[in-house]
């Protein structure tokens, strides 16, 4: 059984999440520079399996897209070209940001560290993939 790698996908900086091997836990593995993604994407999937990518749909509140939401489906169309043998799902990633800010007040990090724009996209990833592996136990 291979990981499943989630990824929060924006114009200028890309959190990244990915389960372990069992795809049971949710961690977070890095903060890329979108211009870097395929090809950190390229030699993570040489290291390890990779089963499915889970990227995040951004929506509002009424399910209208956002100012990202035609990035990240240029993204998508792009990931699904480079890896025509993996899953590509997209979950809904609506107040993925606030939950990440939010754990990072609850874990008691100081203001600079909440500051951290990578910090909260790789929590932000790690939110999404967690959300979606609680989703589906019920399927």
């Amino acid at each position: 059984m291979g990981r499943i790698l989630a990824i929060d996908y924006g114009v200028k900086r890309v959190g990244i999440a990915v389960t372990d091997p069992m795809q049971i836990i949710a961690s977070g593995l890095d903060t890329v520079h979108a211009k870097d993604l395929h090809t950190f994407l390229a030699q993570y999937c040489q290291k390890e399996q990779v089963d499915e990518f889970v990227v995040g749909m951004p929506k509002h509140l009424d399910s209208s897209d956002t100012n990202n939401t035609q990035h990240v489906v240029g993204f998508v169309r792009k990931l699904k070209k480079q890896f025509p043998d993996k899953k590509v799902i997209t979950h809904d990633e609506r107040f993925t940001s606030r939950m990440a800010f939010q754990t990072m007040i609850d874990a008691g990090l100081g203001k600079k560290a909440r500051a951290n724009k990578e910090t909260v996209d790789k929590i932000s990833a790690t939110i999404i993939l967690q959300s979606y592996l609680e989703s589906r136990q019920y399927l």
